[in-house]
């Protein structure tokens, strides 16, 4: 099925829908989007729920009046529709006080403001019910290799980390922090660019347990990268707290473009992951999948929610393309003689050490490498066409 319903798990940012189309070369193409109307309308779609940064839902400087009215119109709404608030994030980088960054900031001050900022933003969050509360740290880095000490700037960040988590633990919430990583823009270069820079931080973390990714297929895909590739091994370290879905065409600025308008063949095996590559052949990721992408400014409001509406219909098309792939006797027969499933077997035996490795002629001595040219192939072009096929509908 192709209709979403809330028991797919799509969720939008505010910031997404919202987006009133202001570009570094243009201002604004459509008006405001009020909270209510937006999860309204998104429950209408099937929507499972809404993100927000702070400063979405209420302006940067409103007074605790206007703070809590925004706040209570929310609830009553997210009340009235069923939807829900998994995830929450805080703006460290639009105000002008964070333009060298939240918690990297050279200027002290603005760093103990930013850690306010936050810690304000998850309690609202746990008061919403939220789970995971999202860092994407924008405006932590630099344009100019003399204006920023990294090391110092790395040190401020796990000190930061540090303190939120500890935060956590003492409240006793039910919050998981989730960083995400991007090689640049707004930055020339930012800090934890790529998923296995910021897998490298989190490792030095007082409380690591708490800290996992939130990756986004753009952010990954403007460095070159595989996102589906990245996915996989922060599913491997156990580190896939959260996913931002959109689409990329190439290494250039962040297009945000919907879901599968990009890259479809990455977009095909990161569906196929999330859906079928568990361990066993089950789901992988279980959490909400949101997307993370802005309406172009060519559209109005209804292109705004067509846009909203395409993205959860591309999931799920590819989720049944995908689900097809996998039955497919001939794709079984064509990853059997890949022999993608061998990889699943250790390399060395039960029981086996470098001693048995090298006492057996048979892994060297009696090991013919010649066989592998020209007369043994893996069969890895017939897969491909094969998912091209099933991706295209053709099969």
């Amino acid at each position: 099925m192709v209709t979403p319903t809330p028991a797919d798990k799509f969720t939008f940012g505010l910031w997404t829908i919202g987006y009133n189309g202001t570009d570094p070369f243009g201002g604004p193409t459509r008006p405001a989007l009020d909270v209510v109307h937006a999860v309204e309308k998104l429950a209408e779609l099937g929507a499972y729920g809404l993100t927000f940064h702070d400063d979405d839902l209420f302006a940067f400087g409103s007074t605790d009046a206007e703070r809590q009215n925004q706040i209570d119109r929310l609830k009553q709404v997210l009340a009235d529709t069923g939807l829900v608030v998994p995830m929450v994030t805080t703006n460290l980088f639009s105000p002008p006080v964070f333009k060298d960054g939240g918690f990297t900031s050279n200027d002290r001050a603005v760093r103990r403001y930013a850690l306010r900022k936050v810690l304000r933003q998850i309690d609202l969050g746990a008061e919403l019910g939220a789970k995971t509360l999202v860092m994407w740290g924008g405006r932590e880095g630099a344009e100019y290799d003399a204006a920023k000490d990294i090391r110092s700037a790395l040190e401020r960040y796990r000190e930061g980390v540090n303190l939120l988590s500890e935060y956590v633990i003492d409240k006793g919430y039910d919050i998981r922090f989730a960083i995400e990583p991007k090689p640049n823009e707004p930055r020339g270069d930012i800090l934890l660019p790529t998923v296995g820079h910021a897998l490298a931080f989190i490792g030095s973390l007082e409380h690591p347990e708490m800290v996992g990714l939130n990756p986004e297929v753009g952010h990954e895909q403007m460095a070159g990268l595989n996102f589906a590739a990245g996915i996989a091994q922060a599913l491997y370290h156990g580190k896939l707290f959260h996913i931002d879905l959109n689409g990329q065409r190439g290494i250039k600025y962040d297009q945000d473009l919907v879901f599968g308008h990009g890259d479809l063949h990455n977009a095909f095996a990161l569906v196929d992951l999330l859906e079928n590559g568990g361990p066993e052949g089950g789901q992988a990721y279980d959490g909400p999948r949101h997307f993370d992408y802005k309406p172009s400014r060519t559209e109005d409001e209804t292109g705004v929610w067509d846009s909203a509406a395409a993205n959860m219909r591309t999931y799920l098309l590819l989720k049944e393309r995908a689900a097809a792939f996998r039955a497919d006797p001939e794709v079984k027969e064509a990853l059997a003689a890949a022999r993608v499933a061998e990889l699943a077997e250790p390399t060395l035996g039960a029981g086996e050490g470098y001693a048995e490795l090298l006492a057996d002629r048979s892994a060297f001595e009696d090991f013919d490498p010649d066989v592998y040219f020209g007369g043994k192939g893996f069969g890895f072009v017939r897969l491909q066409q094969l998912a091209t096929e099933h991706l295209l509908g053709a099969r």
